[in-house]
């Protein structure tokens, strides 16, 4: 998308005061078709420094478990195509983008052992896109630093420095694989967490696995924590929260499977 951001100056202040999904203020100084070129960009470019994988059962398999909780964001996202990629590399790790981008790391599958804890990853990073955590990111960057014609280079491909680069990928929530890690704020985090537990119900995974997910994180703990891990930090307050939102998440799931949406992916 080639065209000048210089603009954007102007209209700032419109898209400034917003409010996330579940009511938290944000600063939004980005707007939507912005962001879907940014994310465009750098799975572009994670795509050209990265092997995806090429094995078929693995790929139907975070298909299979991707495509039902993508379904559910039409309402925020409309028509969205997603595109779903795995990508060979053993740290366990996801992320989703603007635009309709995700990615999962085959080192992923093996701390999620079940379609349903794969499925409390994927909906927590989708729920990042829904409530426009990059974007929210993005726009702190531009405030402190008054980045504009930053964006304006990333997009359209211009040079840019290494660290630059780097300071947007990780603002994308992608930066870990450019050596930049910008872990989300503690109230991006809850969110993702609440959306994606209400996604994963509605898809018919049981959203109890995600608590099982965060322990299964936890045990990969030491020296040498996840990546995932590292940019999400799961403690037991998070923990706790989850296990707190399941009453209100479990008859989402039984609705879902007494409705027929029953995800049968079969685990490579």
């Amino acid at each position: 998308m080639r065209r000048s951001f210089g603009a954007l100056a102007a209209v700032l202040l419109l898209f400034a005061c917003s409010t996330s999904p579940l009511g938290r203020k944000q600063l939004l100084l980005v707007p939507e078709a912005t962001m879907d070129a940014m994310g465009a960009q750098a799975f572009q470019q994670l795509k050209a420094t990265t092997p995806t994988e090429s094995g078929a059962a693995v790929n139907a398999y975070v298909r299979c478990v991707a495509l039902p909780i993508t379904e559910l964001t039409r309402s925020q996202l409309g028509d969205t195509k997603w595109e779903i990629v795995v990508f060979k590399d053993e740290s366990a790790n996801a992320f989703a983008l603007p635009g309709g981008r995700i990615g999962v790391h085959t080192g992923l599958l093996k701390v999620a052992t079940t379609s349903a804890q794969l499925a409390a990853v994927i909906g927590h990073e989708v729920g990042h896109v829904i409530a426009r955590h990059g974007a929210e990111r993005v726009s702190e960057g531009l405030a402190a630093q008054g980045g504009l014609a930053l964006i304006d280079a990333f997009v359209l491909g211009k040079s840019m420095g290494d660290d630059q680069r780097g300071l947007i990928m990780g603002a994308l929530g992608v930066g870990a694989q450019f050596g930049v890690l910008l872990p989300h704020s503690r109230g991006q985090e809850s969110e993702a967490d609440l959306i994606g537990l209400d996604l994963m119900a509605r898809s018919g995974f049981d959203p109890a696995q995600s608590v099982e997910l965060w322990k299964n994180m936890a045990r990969q703990g030491g020296k040498s924590p996840p990546e995932f891990l590292s940019t999400h930090p799961a403690t037991d307050n998070r923990i706790e929260s989850l296990e707190a939102q399941l009453p209100e998440a479990t008859p989402k799931y039984q609705k879902a499977l007494a409705s027929g949406h029953r995800p049968d992916c079969k685990r490579p």
